[in-house]
């Protein structure tokens, strides 16, 4: 199993903590109880996903629209950009009030609250694609794009792996309160749009939003393009980094998790990492971490 160091920080595989190994195999009769999907639990989860049909109702106007497609670039930003490469990788830095407000516009997504969510990811990089992976696809597609989420083990925050962000207890109020930011955005979308605004610009946006963050994890680890020979099943996938902001280019982000970066290339869009540069034009993000000259010519030519 390959760990890798940040040669910048010093910190062992972004400073994830050891998780309990998974059983690699797709039977689930080998599983653990507490891998096994929470049937009750999810219950809310899988109903959500009905209620935009309520638009056959309450109509859909432009303004709900507007809701939904705005709502989806600004909260994929804030966990790309937030959530993904400020509190798991630290890729560049933050005052702390616009700290605060990006976590809190990240739990607008519904995708529970930072620290959970940079705490395991920082879990999966350290073992990607290994039995201590948390959400891996040797396990199986559906496990990898949504069925760790719906068991139990991965409930709470791993506190241990993301100290260096536990330490604000203004986001430890929130990681624990997160679903202060999601009710915001519901409401706001009712009193903007009306059960319109409600059902499409709030709901419906959500529910895209969740599976085209969720294929960061299982379609960009097995369809796409590998440019590095990286110790995982990562790969680069133009698809997946149309509709993540750059997310997609996920084997370049498995050579170098570090970089604010993740499009090493001038083709390869990235359009959180436009943002971030646009904000460090205007002083409210620092030190923007980029790809080592080194690394970027490590990849292999393009067929």
């Amino acid at each position: 199993m390959s760990v890798i160091v940040d040669p910048g920080s010093g910190v062992a595989g972004d400073n994830g903590a050891t998780p309990v190994a998974l059983s690699t195999s797709r039977d689930p009769s080998t599983w653990a109880p507490n891998e096994h999907i929470n049937k009750r639990s999810s219950i809310p989860f899988i109903l959500l996903h009905f209620l935009p049909l309520l638009a056959f109702v309450t109509g859909v106007t432009w303004t709900a629209v507007w809701l939904a497609v705005g709502l989806y670039f600004l909260r994929m930003l804030a966990i790309t950009g937030g959530y993904h490469r400020y509190f798991s990788h630290r890729s560049y830095r933050l005052k702390r009030v616009p700290q605060f407000l990006l976590a809190f516009i990240g739990t607008t997504a519904a995708q529970k609250g930072p620290l959970w969510w940079a705490a395991h990811h920082r879990a999966h990089h350290k073992y990607a694609d290994t039995e201590r992976d948390i959400h891996s696809p040797i396990r199986g597609f559906w496990w990898s794009h949504v069925g760790w989420i719906l068991c139990d083990k991965y409930n709470k925050t791993d506190s241990d792996a993301i100290k260096d962000f536990t330490k604000y207890p203004e986001l430890v109020w929130l990681d624990k309160h997160d679903w202060v930011g999601t009710w915001t955005a519901g409401v706001l979308c009712f009193l903007i749009g009306g059960w319109s605004g409600l059902v499409i610009g709030f709901f419906l946006s959500t529910i895209v939003l969740w599976h085209a963050t969720f294929t960061v994890n299982s379609l960009a680890h097995v369809f796409g393009r590998r440019a590095y020979d990286t110790p995982d099943t990562s790969r680069n996938s133009l698809l997946v980094a149309l509709i993540t902001s750059g997310e997609g280019w996920h084997n370049n982000h498995h050579r170098y998790p570090w970089a604010a970066r993740q499009g090493f290339r001038w083709y390869q869009i990235d359009v959180t990492y436009y943002v971030l540069r646009l904000f460090g034009l205007l002083g409210v993000v620092r030190d923007i971490r980029p790809v080592p000259a080194t690394v970027r010519d490590e990849a292999r030519p393009q067929r």
